[in-house]
């Protein structure tokens, strides 16, 4: 175990078209810089990095470890990302942290309408009628593991049975479209950012819950999908 009483991670997160990069001291926010407008992550995610470090003046070798978004979420922005910090744990030896991006997003809704009679259901735009989700109880246990999940009207009605739902994320719209309504269901506003995986990161930290950085890829949750492609 880390003898040290302050960890300083690195929080990096471009699973989605937000891209943002926060640095965390003991679980509290240094600086948070984000992508808001939706350019490519592999032009700015490094000028971030450098930018953040140098204005808080932290040294590569100060850092404790460098935690990334793996996923659900965009192909492209999932590769970025954690070739990023695979990178730099290699660069400056450094553990790697692997962080559920839907539990990052529940984690973060969470927080902010502080519920704990509630059940949380984070839903990222997965095309058609598809999305990347999961459902999480008010102490972030999983409810129903991280899928691709085609949505049909009464989806979710298992769940709904039991109490009342946030529904958040940019697949949430399509789902609320869709759904046989529900009193239970409670759709509300959600802004990703890395800010959100602190807590996640600083307790794998604190419990040594380390990616091999050599094998750690993104999780997916399903093959890229190229249009044209033959079957």
């Amino acid at each position: 175990m880390n003898s040290k009483q302050l960890a300083i991670i690195l929080n990096i997160d471009t699973a989605t078209a937000i891209g943002s990069v926060t640095l965390a001291k003991d679980g509290v926010v240094l600086q948070t810089l984000k992508n808001e407008q939706e350019r490519d992550h592999a032009a700015v995610l490094t000028l971030f990095i450098q930018e953040i470090l140098k204005t808080q003046q932290i040294l590569p070798e100060q850092l404790d470890a460098i935690a990334v978004s793996a996923g659900p979420g965009s192909y492209t922005g999932l590769r970025v990302g954690v070739a990023t910090a695979k990178g730099l744990c290699y660069t400056w030896n450094k553990p790697l942290v692997g962080i559920s991006t839907l539990h990052m997003m529940a984690q973060g809704l969470l927080a902010q309408q502080q519920d704990t009679d509630a059940m949380y259901c984070p839903m990222l735009d997965a095309r058609r009628q598809e999305v990347y989700t999961a459902v999480y109880d008010a102490a972030l246990g999983t409810l129903m593991a991280p899928q691709a999940l085609i949505l049909t009207p009464d989806a979710f009605t298992e769940w709904l049975d039991r109490g009342k739902i946030y529904f958040f994320g940019d697949g949430s719209m399509k789902w609320e479209q869709l759904m046989i309504q529900n009193t239970h269901a409670s759709f509300v506003p959600y802004h990703i950012s890395a800010e959100h995986m602190i807590p996640l990161s600083e307790a794998a930290f604190r419990q040594q819950r380390f990616e091999d950085v050599a094998y750690f890829s993104p999780y997916y949750l399903k093959p890229f999908y190229t249009p044209g492609a033959k079957a």
